[in-house]
C-alpha cells in the first residue's frame, strides 16, 4: 500500500523561505528521470516504489509526486556511486547491460531506452555519457554483425560447394535436376537466392567440364604414346610399310585397341612412317612433310578448340544475357516500388514519370510486353496489400457480424486509415465490405458442416427418429446450440436448419457405415 506522497523538494523550500531561513538547493536532476517518465508510468522510474496500473484521477496527482521523489532519491543515489566508481568501470558495466538486453545495433536510442531503462546500471553515466556509449556500441556491434553475416555466408556457400561435390554430378548434369534433388537439404535451402545457387552450380559444372577435357587430352597423349611405341617394337616397318598390311598385325594388341578411331590409326602411322624415312628424303621432301604434319596438326588442334569454344562460348553468352535481363528487371522493379504508389495509376501516366528517372537507361533493354507486365504485377501487388489491410480492419472490428449492414459498419471504420487509403470511392468500399461477408459467411457455413460431422448424437438414424417425434430435432439443436459455430448462423436460421436436414438425409442415404473389423480379411490375406 502507497504510504502519503513526501513533502516535495520545492514545497520545503517554500516552507523555509516563509520562515526566514534560506531556501534549499535543488538537486539537479539527470536526464535519465526524463527519460524513464516518457517510457510509461510512474513505476518506470527505477526504485519509485509504485505498482503500475489504472488509478482513479484523485490519486493520479500524488501517484507522480511520488514518482517524481522517488526518481530523484535514485539519482541522487547514482550520482554518489559515479563518484566514487572510475569512469572505466562504470562504462564497461553500462556496455555490459546493453549487451544483456539485446540492444540492436540498428535501432534508435528512443526505440531502445524501455530495454535498459529499468537497470541499476542505467543511472551509472550522465545523460551525455549514456548516448556517447550508446553511439560506439551501435557502431562497433553493427560492424560485428556485419562480419558474422559474411563469414556465415562465407560458411554457407562452402558447405554449398561440398554438397555439389558429393552430389555425384556430371557435365550434363542440370541446376533443375539438382535443384529437385536437394531442394530440401539444409546446405541447398542456406543459400537465399536461387540465382546465386545457380550460378554457383553453374560454375562447378563449368570445372567439372574442363576438367573432363583436360582428362580427354591426357587420355589422347597416352593413347598415343602407347601405339607408337607399338610401332616402335616392330623392327620389319620402314617408308614402304602400308597401313593395310600393317594394322592386320596389331588386331589383338590392346595398345591398338585403345585407340577408338581407324583414321586416327593410320594418320598416327603416316606421322610415324614420315619420320623414319625423313633421313632418306631430300631437303624439299622434308619441308614438305612437316608443312603437312604441322597443318594436319593445326586443323586438329583448331577443330578440338573450335568443338570445345563454341559450346563454352554460346553458354557463356546465354548466361551474360541472362544476367543482363536479370538486372533489367531488378531496376525496374525498384523503379516501380519508389515512384508508383497509387494502384489506380495508369501505364501511360507512370511511364513518363519513370521516363524522366536517371535510372530508366538500365530498363530500356526489356521488351515493352514485359515492362507492361511487371507493372500490372506490381498494381496487383499494392492492390492486394491495400485489400489485405482493409480486411484486416474488418477482421479487427468485433462488432461485425453475419448480418451487419454496411450502413452500420461504416461508422465504426470510416476514420480509419485503412479505410481511407482503401478507395475514396464508398461504393468499392462496400463491394469489397460485401464481398467479406460473403466469404466469412462461406467459411462459418463450412465450419457448421465440420461440426455436424462432430456430433455424435447425429447418425443415420436421426431422420427416421425425426419422423416419429420432433423432440429428437430438439435435442440436436440444444446440443448444437453449446457450439459458436451454430450460434454465429443465428442470422440465417432457415437457411442453418435446411443444411442440418440436408446433412441428416445424406446419412441416411448413405445407411451405417461399415464395422471396423471389414477390412480384416484384407489384411490377412496381404500377410
Amino acid at each position: 500500500m502507497v504510504q502519503g506522497p513526501p513533502v516535495h523538494p520545492e514545497a520545503k523550500s517554500e516552507d523555509a523561505a516563509k520562515e526566514g531561513e534560506p531556501a534549499a538547493k535543488k538537486p539537479k536532476i539527470e536526464d535519465g528521470v526524463t527519460e524513464a517518465a516518457k517510457v510509461g508510468t510512474v513505476s518506470a522510474v527505477p526504485g519509485a516504489g509504485v505498482v503500475a496500473g489504472k488509478v482513479d484521477e484523485g490519486n493520479k496527482q500524488k501517484l507522480i509526486t511520488v514518482g517524481k521523489e522517488s526518481a530523484m532519491e535514485a539519482e541522487l543515489r547514482a550520482a554518489k556511486a559515479r563518484a566514487t566508481i572510475p569512469l572505466e568501470v562504470r562504462m564497461k558495466e553500462f556496455r555490459d547491460m546493453l549487451v544483456e538486453k539485446d540492444v540492436s545495433a540498428f535501432s534508435t536510442w528512443e526505440k531502445e531506452l524501455h530495454k535498459i531503462v529499468f537497470d541499476s546500471r542505467y543511472l551509472l553515466l550522465t545523460s551525455k555519457e549514456r548516448k556517447q556509449v550508446f553511439e560506439k556500441y551501435v557502431k562497433e556491434r553493427a560492424e560485428e554483425e556485419r562480419r558474422e553475416k559474411r563469414n556465415k555466408m562465407r560458411e554457407r556457400k562452402e558447405d554449398f560447394k561440398r554438397l555439389l561435390e558429393s552430389a555425384g554430378l556430371t557435365s550434363k548434369s542440370t541446376f533443375s535436376d539438382f535443384a529437385q534433388r536437394y531442394g530440401k537439404d539444409e546446405r541447398f535451402k542456406n543459400i537465399e537466392k536461387m540465382r546465386e545457387r545457380e550460378t554457383m552450380f553453374n560454375d562447378f559444372i563449368q570445372d567439372l567440364r574442363k576438367q573432363e577435357r583436360e582428362e580427354r587430352l591426357s587420355q589422347r597423349e597416352k593413347m598415343k604414346k602407347e601405339f607408337l611405341e607399338l610401332l616402335k617394337e616392330q623392327k620389319t616397318l620402314d617408308k614402304h610399310s602400308r597401313w593395310s598390311d600393317v594394322k592386320k598385325m596389331f588386331g589383338e594388341d590392346p595398345r591398338y585397341k585403345g585407340v577408338d578411331s581407324s583414321s586416327q590409326r593410320e594418320e598416327w602411322f603416316k606421322d610415324y612412317i614420315s619420320k623414319l624415312s625423313s633421313h632418306g628424303d631430300d631437303d624439299e621432301s622434308k619441308e614438305r612433310e612437316k608443312q603437312e604434319r604441322i597443318e594436319a596438326s593445326i586443323r586438329e588442334r583448331e577443330k578440338e578448340v573450335q568443338r570445345t569454344l563454341s559450346t563454352h562460348l554460346r553458354e557463356r553468352d546465354k548466361e551474360r544475357e541472362q544476367h543482363k535481363h536479370d538486372e533489367a528487371v531488378q531496376h525496374f522493379n525498384a523503379l516501380l516500388t519508389d515512384l508508383v504508389r497509387n494502384p489506380d495509376s495508369s501505364w501511360r501516366e507512370v511511364k513518363r514519370t519513370l521516363r524522366k528517372d536517371h535510372r530508366w537507361d538500365l530498363v530500356e533493354s526489356l521488351e515493352r510486353e514485359e515492362r507492361e507486365k511487371l507493372f500490372s504485377e506490381h498494381l496487383d501487388h499494392l492492390n492486394k496489400k491495400k485489400k489485405e489491410k482493409y480486411r484486416e480492419l474488418l477482421n479487427e472490428t468485433s462488432t461485425i457480424t453475419l448480418s451487419s449492414t454496411w450502413k452500420e459498419v461504416k461508422k465504426l471504420v470510416r476514420e480509419d486509415p485503412r479505410y481511407t487509403k482503401f478507395s475514396s470511392s464508398e461504393r468499392k468500399c462496400e463491394k469489397e465490405f460485401k464481398e467479406y461477408l460473403k466469404d466469412k459467411m462461406a467459411a462459418a457455413k463450412s465450419d457448421f458442416r465440420e461440426l455436424l460431422k462432430e456430433t455424435k448424437m447425429i447418425t443415420y438414424k436421426s431422420k427416421k427418429q425425426i419422423e416419429e417425434s420432433e423432440q429428437h430435432l430438439q435435442d440436436i439443436q440444444k446440443v448444437l446450440e453449446n457450439d459458436k459455430r451454430y450460434l454465429v448462423l443465428a442470422c440465417i436460421p432457415e437457411e442453418r436448419k435446411k443444411l442440418l436436414m440436408a446433412y441428416i438425409e445424406d446419412l441416411d442415404r448413405r445407411g451405417p457405415p461399415p464395422p471396423p473389423t471389414a477390412s480384416e480379411p484384407t489384411r490377412r490375406s496381404n500377410k
